[in-house]
């Protein structure tokens, strides 16, 4: 006859049931790296958790012995009421968990220093050095909405939710989004950078072993955000300039009115191809000037800069309105105003409210001062 699990392994097991719930919705892309700056990140995981470990287990384990040493039918323990203090167990609690913090503070240092995504590769792999003659290939990402467009400046060529990369050839990727803030992120390659609309990231990477692989949005950026996803392809060299040669074959061009079409919200977009592109075109997102008849940000950060080193402004003053300067104070001189003067410099001036109880001064209880 079978036995009836005991009470304890049938709340061990409840207890089991959802954390293997959890586990089962995680993917190994982060532990599986195919890249070396995901490599080192990934390590950079095992260390960090090891060093935790070697507080956490041990406290895990004392909690149990203490628990069954001390417990009330043990009448063998010692039981001292009146202790208050250890000097060596005080020293044993403090000095494990500062060492321990000393050596994660200076593990991230070094770590966040080295793989900085905007500090170029030293190797492409461990002991390979990268070559100082070789170019890295350069991408510009754009996130729109919501989907993810590659653009290809030397090849000449652009697509949309498929990026292609030769491996062992380090990638320098220019990232910049049209709308959202957005996360652009191939966990198998390189960690998570941020796609900001008028701005640019930049991200260092690459790729040592060929493959099908999956990157994604990382950041919420709206009602289409969980399928904004891409698919990332490692290709030896003579695969990539082929895979080059056929998205040139779609003939399907990058202008800037198909630009404008394609930054409409869209989701579960497939794959395209775009066989040429608008030279200027990841300058002018940036800049968020693509439409035409839209004033580029650089030139009007430009021309505010001219203002601010005295260029007379064009603005004509309002009848009525107090004049505005034309042109900043001289250097050395202060601006005119009581909040920018010292107390001496300060004088009273004449008083345009009557005293109380003046002709034309209303009686505080008066209607119209209530």
């Amino acid at each position: 006859m079978r036995q009836p699990m005991p009470l304890a392994g049938r709340l061990g097991l409840t207890l089991l049931l959802p954390l293997l719930g959890l586990l089962a919705g995680c993917q190994g892309e982060v532990l599986d790296p195919a890249g070396d700056v995901a490599l080192q990140q990934r390590n950079l995981i095992y260390v960090s958790t090891a060093l935790m470990l070697l507080i956490i287990v041990p406290v895990m384990i004392l909690i149990v012995l203490f628990a069954w040493r001390y417990r009330k039918g043990n009448k063998g323990a010692t039981y001292d009421p009146h202790f208050d203090h250890s000097t060596s167990l005080e020293l044993v609690i403090w000095s494990a968990p500062l060492l321990i913090i000393i050596a994660l503070g200076a593990l991230t240092w070094s770590s966040t220093h080295l793989l900085d995504p905007f500090r170029p590769l030293d190797r492409i792999a461990a002991g390979k050095a990268i070559d100082p003659t070789a170019k890295p290939l350069r991408v510009q990402v754009v996130a729109l909405d919501w989907k993810w467009l590659f653009i290809y400046p030397e090849q000449g060529i652009a697509t949309v939710n498929e990026l292609a990369l030769p491996v062992d050839r380090q990638v320098r990727f220019d990232i910049t989004s049209t709308n959202m803030m957005n996360t652009f992120y191939a966990p198998t390659m390189a960690g998570m950078v941020y796609a900001m609309p008028g701005m640019q990231s930049t991200l260092h990477a690459v790729l040592n072993r060929p493959g099908d692989f999956q990157g994604m949005s990382a950041n919420y950026s709206g009602a289409g955000f969980s399928d904004m996803r891409f698919k990332l392809r490692g290709l030896p060299a003579g695969e990539f300039d082929a895979w080059v040669a056929r998205v040139k074959a779609a003939r399907l061009p990058l202008s800037i009115p198909n630009y404008l079409l394609l930054e409409k919200p869209s989701e579960k977009v497939p794959a395209m191809y775009f066989a040429a592109v608008q030279p200027d075109l990841f300058d002018r997102v940036v800049n968020r000037c693509v439409a035409p008849g839209t004033r580029c940000m650089k030139d009007v950060m430009a021309h505010d800069q001219k203002r601010g080193a005295g260029e007379p402004h064009s603005m004509q003053p309002v009848e009525g309105m107090p004049g505005r300067h034309t042109a900043p104070p001289p250097a050395g001189a202060k601006p005119e105003g009581a909040l920018f003067k010292e107390g001496a410099e300060k004088s009273s001036g004449e008083s345009v409210t009557p005293p109380p109880g003046a002709q034309g001064s209303p009686s505080p209880n008066s209607p119209q001062e209530r």
